[in-house]
């Protein structure tokens, strides 16, 4: 089955955000390159390499610079939200300024301490059933806060909750100690705050960096756990979804990488700005209102092209009230983003 119309549209209008956020930020030459002399001094060694393939050093640099803003970007953000649209979830952050550390008892930060311990010093391989026995304790005792832990999408279900901590494709060396730690006490402060919910606790990986580029929603588990140090001395593979994998386990359909894709592809071309303006200027509606639509059905905008496909009831509507009136001139983005409010207010009018 296909992602639901809904969805396809709520993840469209964040693929729009994050090109409207990029192609706002785009280097278009070297002159407003930030001063990198140390970088520029170091590249001089690879001009061989880059010859023929990098004609403008500085240009070059900031070229880079930008795309580490476009890495962060759905790194920090675009994953994230996707994820929560395909699952019908949210991220909660059970931190100290956040929502607040959860308590796990002594007994289980001991625990807890020691798994981390053995698996430091290979006396116990990862295993998961087993882990989860020394955590899952009801056990009174002490209360003591458990370390800050977050999750990237929070899926409470009736009697079951998942927790996915989303990762870049290269976690920092040494990192995987510590997460899997966050994670157990995690797991732990869980158990304890939803009493008889089954808990479960994962790490996921968008797309597998180590696959065939020409299988671009692919993925070796094995592989892609063994490039990453320590990540199979504390991580059984049932802990870890990657891919496509990952993807089809937050959405519950199959297929789901590719159609992300297919909504990315569909949106970011080279046309992406000029069709961004216009959609934005109004006056196109009048000068051609079956292309108007069909931008729309490109760009997956189903809730405008259903404001458009009704402005005449609209306008027979609006007209005489000056706050509707005001509410149907505002543009359709702000910034990148789609102008809720403004279709919240139109829309009721057809409801």
């Amino acid at each position: 089955m296909a992602i639901s119309q809904e969805k396809i549209e709520g993840i469209a209008l964040q693929v729009i955000k994050v090109l409207y956020t990029r192609f706002e930020s785009f280097p278009e030459n070297s002159n407003a390159n930030r001063n990198a002399p140390f970088h520029e001094a170091f590249l001089n060694a690879f001009s061989d390499k880059l010859h023929g393939k990098v004609s403008d050093i500085p240009f070059f640099v900031t070229l880079s610079s930008w795309f580490h803003g476009l890495n962060t970007t759905l790194g920090q953000t675009f994953f994230e939200k996707v994820g929560q649209i395909l699952s019908d979830s949210e991220k909660r952050e059970y931190t100290s300024k956040k929502l607040g550390n959860l308590k796990i008892t002594k007994s289980q930060k001991d625990s807890v301490n020691e798994i981390i311990t053995s698996l430091s010093t290979s006396e116990q391989v990862p295993n998961l059933n087993n882990e989860d026995k020394k955590i899952f304790i009801r056990k009174r005792g002490n209360l003591v806060n458990a370390i800050d832990f977050s999750a990237d999408i929070f899926i409470k279900e009736k009697s079951k909750i998942i927790a996915v901590e989303l990762k870049s494709v290269r976690p920092n060396s040494g990192e995987m100690r510590g997460e899997k730690q966050k994670i157990l006490e995690g797991k732990a402060a869980l158990y304890r705050e939803f009493p008889g919910d089954n808990i479960r606790f994962i790490v996921g990986f968008p797309f597998d960096p180590t696959n065939d580029p020409s299988s671009p929603t692919g993925y070796n588990k094995k592989r892609l756990m063994s490039s990453i140090i320590n990540m199979n001395k504390y991580f059984s593979e049932e802990e870890v979804l990657v891919a496509n994998e990952l993807w089809n386990f937050l959405s519950d359909e199959e297929h789901t990488m590719e159609q992300l894709l297919e909504i990315i592809n569909a949106i970011a071309t080279p046309e992406f700005l000029d069709r961004y303006k216009f959609l934005e200027d109004p006056k196109n509606k009048e000068k051609n209102i079956e292309l108007y639509k069909q931008r729309l059905k490109d760009w997956h905008l189903y809730s405008e092209l259903r404001l458009v496909s009704n402005e005449e009831n609209l306008l027979k509507e609006v007209a005489g009230n000056r706050k509707l009136e005001k509410a149907f001139m505002h543009l359709i983005f702000k910034e990148g983003e789609y102008n809720v409010d403004r279709f919240n207010k139109l829309v009721s009018i057809l409801n």
